[in-house]
């Protein structure tokens, strides 16, 4: 019997841990911070709160091979004072959405990706724009799991040129030398793992 199996996560159980490590930064965003910078430069705060809602929205719809809609991108944040716990209410369909049966089988999204890759997109904006979400308004984030820190690895590795193409990633920043995993991870979407 193998005793150093390696256990392989479903996008659902992956996009839970995220989600826990998520929840206290959405609820410890201050408003005196909407406006403040983020390492995505296009974003804001209240930006890049508006972008990550419009994208575990539709990332739902996803897991279900409905067609989305990443045209427009609503202002969640001014539509409610509630907008955090709204967030994290999405963000618990989400996890629902990608851990039922079937969910990630097949193919979905307007590209025809497998849908396995395609939940890896949404762990992916979970992780790292949480991430930048806490550098810019000053948080303490605990970091990812080590299982979401490898499954995205190789889904930036197989996005990443096309992502480049399309403005989504930045051309990679030099990792240094001992850096962990993570930081090599956001090294590869053109993070800057210092950003302060």
């Amino acid at each position: 019997m193998d005793t150093n199996e390696v256990k392989t996560y479903g996008i659902g159980e992956l996009l839970a841990m995220a989600r826990e490590r998520a929840v206290p930064v959405v609820r410890g965003i201050p408003d005196a911070a909407l406006a403040a910078p983020t390492p995505c430069a296009e974003y804001d705060v209240k930006a890049l709160v508006n972008h990550l809602f419009q994208v575990i929205v539709q990332f739902q719809r996803l897991a279900v091979k409905e067609a989305s809609d990443f045209g427009e991108t609503p202002d969640r944040v001014a539509e409610s004072p509630e907008w955090r716990e709204r967030l994290v209410d999405e963000a618990d369909r989400l996890v629902a959405a990608w851990s039922a049966p079937g969910a990630e089988e097949g193919r979905t999204g307007g590209m025809n990706m497998p849908a396995r890759l395609v939940g890896s997109m949404a762990l992916l904006d979970l992780t790292v724009h949480v991430w930048d979400l806490a550098r810019a308004t000053g948080q303490d984030w605990s970091g990812a799991d080590e299982a979401v820190v490898a499954e995205l690895a190789g889904a930036v590795d197989e996005l990443a040129p096309t992502a480049r193409k399309m403005g989504v990633f930045g051309e990679p920043v030099p990792a240094a030398e001992g850096a962990s995993a993570f930081e090599r991870l956001l090294a590869q979407t053109g993070r800057d793992p210092h950003w302060e």
